[in-house]
Protein backbone atom coordinates (compact mmCIF):
# COMPACT_ATOMS: atom_id res chain seq x y z
CA UNK A 1 0.00 0.00 0.00
CA UNK A 2 3.20 2.45 0.74
CA UNK A 3 4.76 1.73 -2.66
CA UNK A 4 1.33 2.56 -4.41
CA UNK A 5 1.05 5.52 -2.30
CA UNK A 6 4.26 6.98 -3.43
CA UNK A 7 3.94 6.32 -6.58
CA UNK A 8 0.71 7.72 -7.36
CA UNK A 9 1.99 10.60 -5.97
CA UNK A 10 4.88 10.56 -8.11
CA UNK A 11 2.26 10.57 -11.04
CA UNK A 12 0.40 13.44 -9.34
CA UNK A 13 4.11 15.49 -10.15
CA UNK A 14 3.98 14.80 -13.80
CA UNK A 15 1.87 17.21 -15.90
CA UNK A 16 0.91 15.32 -18.81
CA UNK A 17 0.36 11.64 -17.97
CA UNK A 18 -2.75 9.41 -19.84
CA UNK A 19 -3.49 6.00 -19.15
CA UNK A 20 -4.19 3.72 -22.69
CA UNK A 21 -5.27 0.18 -22.48
CA UNK A 22 -2.44 -1.21 -25.20
CA UNK A 23 -1.98 -4.59 -26.43
CA UNK A 24 1.67 -5.72 -25.21
CA UNK A 25 3.90 -8.10 -26.73
CA UNK A 26 7.72 -9.18 -25.88
CA UNK A 27 10.88 -8.89 -28.01
CA UNK A 28 14.26 -9.69 -27.73
CA UNK A 29 17.39 -8.76 -30.07
CA UNK A 30 17.75 -12.32 -31.76
CA UNK A 31 16.96 -13.37 -35.30
CA UNK A 32 13.31 -14.40 -34.77
CA UNK A 33 11.72 -11.67 -32.97
CA UNK A 34 13.93 -8.83 -35.22
CA UNK A 35 15.18 -10.34 -38.22
CA UNK A 36 17.97 -11.67 -40.24
CA UNK A 37 19.75 -8.49 -39.74
CA UNK A 38 19.31 -8.20 -36.16
CA UNK A 39 22.38 -6.27 -34.72
CA UNK A 40 20.92 -5.31 -31.40
CA UNK A 41 20.62 -1.54 -32.07
CA UNK A 42 17.22 0.18 -32.05
CA UNK A 43 15.50 2.84 -34.19
CA UNK A 44 16.67 5.46 -32.18
CA UNK A 45 20.18 4.25 -32.28
CA UNK A 46 20.17 3.26 -29.11
CA UNK A 47 22.14 -0.28 -27.94
CA UNK A 48 20.09 -2.93 -26.46
CA UNK A 49 21.67 -2.62 -23.33
CA UNK A 50 20.86 1.12 -22.70
CA UNK A 51 18.44 2.03 -19.65
CA UNK A 52 19.85 -1.64 -18.54
CA UNK A 53 18.01 -3.21 -21.48
CA UNK A 54 14.46 -2.37 -20.53
CA UNK A 55 12.82 -0.29 -23.20
CA UNK A 56 9.36 -0.04 -25.08
CA UNK A 57 9.49 -0.35 -29.26
CA UNK A 58 6.46 1.88 -29.39
CA UNK A 59 4.00 3.07 -32.89
CA UNK A 60 5.60 6.57 -34.40
CA UNK A 61 3.03 8.60 -32.42
CA UNK A 62 4.72 8.16 -29.17
CA UNK A 63 8.25 9.92 -29.96
CA UNK A 64 11.78 8.16 -28.82
CA UNK A 65 12.43 8.92 -25.23
CA UNK A 66 9.10 9.07 -24.14
CA UNK A 67 8.34 7.57 -20.86
CA UNK A 68 6.03 4.88 -20.05
CA UNK A 69 5.22 2.76 -17.06
CA UNK A 70 3.64 -0.90 -17.84
CA UNK A 71 2.29 -2.85 -15.14
CA UNK A 72 4.56 -6.26 -14.96
CA UNK A 73 7.50 -4.78 -16.07
CA UNK A 74 10.99 -3.48 -15.27
CA UNK A 75 9.72 -3.43 -11.53
CA UNK A 76 6.80 -0.97 -12.36
CA UNK A 77 9.40 2.16 -13.14
CA UNK A 78 9.10 4.32 -15.80
CA UNK A 79 11.15 2.97 -19.38
CA UNK A 80 11.91 5.21 -22.61
CA UNK A 81 10.35 4.60 -26.19
CA UNK A 82 13.59 3.36 -27.73
CA UNK A 83 12.15 1.40 -30.63
CA UNK A 84 10.13 0.90 -33.65
CA UNK A 85 7.85 -1.91 -35.38
CA UNK A 86 6.64 -2.62 -38.68
CA UNK A 87 4.00 -4.28 -36.74
CA UNK A 88 3.62 -1.81 -33.91
CA UNK A 89 0.32 0.64 -34.98
CA UNK A 90 -2.15 1.65 -33.25
CA UNK A 91 -2.61 0.86 -29.56
CA UNK A 92 0.40 -1.52 -29.68
CA UNK A 93 3.54 -2.36 -28.45
CA UNK A 94 6.49 -4.34 -27.77
CA UNK A 95 8.54 -4.85 -24.28
CA UNK A 96 12.34 -5.67 -25.09
CA UNK A 97 13.32 -8.53 -22.97
CA UNK A 98 16.82 -9.58 -22.92
CA UNK A 99 16.40 -13.46 -23.78
CA UNK A 100 13.85 -14.89 -26.20
CA UNK A 101 12.55 -16.73 -23.38
CA UNK A 102 11.97 -14.16 -21.30
CA UNK A 103 10.01 -12.77 -24.39
CA UNK A 104 7.94 -15.59 -24.48
CA UNK A 105 7.01 -15.96 -21.19
CA UNK A 106 5.57 -11.94 -21.46
CA UNK A 107 3.88 -13.26 -24.42
CA UNK A 108 0.89 -10.99 -25.07
CA UNK A 109 -1.48 -9.09 -22.70
CA UNK A 110 -3.48 -6.46 -22.43
CA UNK A 111 -2.30 -4.06 -20.03
CA UNK A 112 -3.42 0.04 -19.00
CA UNK A 113 0.07 1.34 -19.70
CA UNK A 114 0.89 4.85 -18.51
CA UNK A 115 1.90 7.63 -20.61
CA UNK A 116 4.69 10.26 -19.69
CA UNK A 117 4.68 13.70 -21.46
Amino acid sequence: LIIFVIHFVSLMCWANTKTVKMNVSGYCACKSCCGKNAIGITASGKNVSANNGKFVAAPRNYKFGTKMIIPGYAGNVQVPVYDRGGAIKGNKLDLYFKTHKEALIWGRRYVDVIVID
